[in-house]
């Protein structure tokens, strides 16, 4: 690479200005791999999105939602250990 140029990949993961895009990017990264994290929820949660660190999860009745809120901390940290970073910190749960 020329003098003075950067890849992509370094100015997108170094820029401070691009510090909102970077988060967006994570955040959609939870709810494109939930499926993949957990794949027995399928047929019982849906990831909606991601908020300030919180997932927003519908699930297909409450008694599932009171199920994985019991696991809600076991959930949040296989999340956050398959990104090797903090991700999330709680989960929302809705039906």
């Amino acid at each position: 690479m020329p003098d003075g140029f950067r890849s992509l990949k370094d100015v997108f993961s170094t820029e401070p200005q691009l510090i909102n895009v970077r988060r967006l990017v994570k955040s959609s990264d939870v709810v494109i791999d939930f499926d993949k994290i957990f794949p027995g929820l399928k047929k019982i949660a849906v990831p909606q999105k991601v908020d300030k660190m919180f997932l927003k999860l519908k699930v297909s009745n409450s008694v599932w939602r009171s199920e994985l809120k019991f696991k809600e901390r076991e959930i949040v940290e296989k999340i956050n250990k398959f990104y090797n970073e903090e991700r999330i910190k709680g989960i929302k749960f809705t039906n």
